[in-house]
């Protein structure tokens, strides 16, 4: 897979803010109806983790990090400690994330330097393989090219496994939310398997929340059958602007 920005699509969202169309797949980072609409309201807040006192993110899709970018201002504007854990098996380049502005305070986006700073110039080739083909040649974890990526401060920590999520091990018990947001099941179907969703449950601690963007029928049912209570949200209740109609969160009730 290319890592240049300029094999990558941009496309602005419908509240100012920016996506990337993925060259493989064909479909969009973040929603075309906003970008920092759905970090923020989907993923930040539906989750509650806007009010929480000692934020634990685990999220699946890192991505372009518009939801971390987000999360992390949130966390320093209240002054509280993030600890935020991110999975990737597509990682592009820093160049792409570069592309892909969100405005940030100055603190925060000395984070965001920092991180681009510990970005490694090129990805693990496994990374780049179709998915049948990383499930037989998983990334091994002493291969030094795919070691964690970590960023540490004041204001919390950050790390991002560039790894196989089927393959993943997630810390047991340990996220207060979780941010289900890899590409679409039609193009990459193995984050929202019964398998991972199962070990997201295993992941969460009691009261913890998952969102997403997905209401898929067999999404529904496999986080219900992983131990979620699920709940299909009406945007239009609470963003009356919202051309998408529906979000879907999951509970993990204590």
């Amino acid at each position: 897979m290319s890592t240049e920005p300029n094999h990558f699509i941009l496309v602005l969202t419908d509240d100012g803010s920016f996506t990337l169309v993925h060259p493989r797949f064909g479909v969009t980072y973040s929603s075309r109806h906003g970008a920092l609409l759905q970090a923020t309201e989907l993923y930040l807040k539906l989750t509650g983790t806007h009010q929480h006192t000692s934020p634990r993110v685990l999220e699946v899709g890192f991505g372009l990090g518009v939801n971390f970018r987000v999360t992390l201002q949130d966390a320093i504007n209240r002054g509280v400690k993030l600890a935020y854990l991110s999975y990737e098996s597509f990682s592009v380049s820093r160049k792409v994330l570069e592309s892909v502005p969100v405005a940030l305070s100055p603190r925060a986006e000395a984070v965001w330097q920092a991180l681009l700073e510990a970005w490694p110039d090129q990805q693990p080739a496994e990374l780049d393989q179709q998915p049948a083909e990383r499930l037989q040649q998983p990334v091994e974890a002493t291969n030094p090219r795919s070691a964690p990526i970590t960023v540490e401060g004041e204001w919390g920590s950050l790390e991002i496994r560039l790894e196989d999520v089927t393959r993943a091990r997630f810390p047991g018990g340990w996220a207060t939310a979780i941010y289900l947001d890899p590409f679409d099941a039609d193009v990459n179907p193995e984050p929202w398997s019964p398998r991972v969703l199962q070990k997201l449950y295993a992941a969460a601690q009691p009261n913890a929340c998952l969102a997403t963007y997905s209401v898929a029928g067999p999404l529904r049912r496999g986080l219900e059958e992983a131990g979620f209570s699920v709940q299909k949200v009406d945007l239009r209740e609470y963003l009356p602007q919202a051309k998408k109609r529906f979000w879907l969160r999951a509970l993990v009730l204590s």
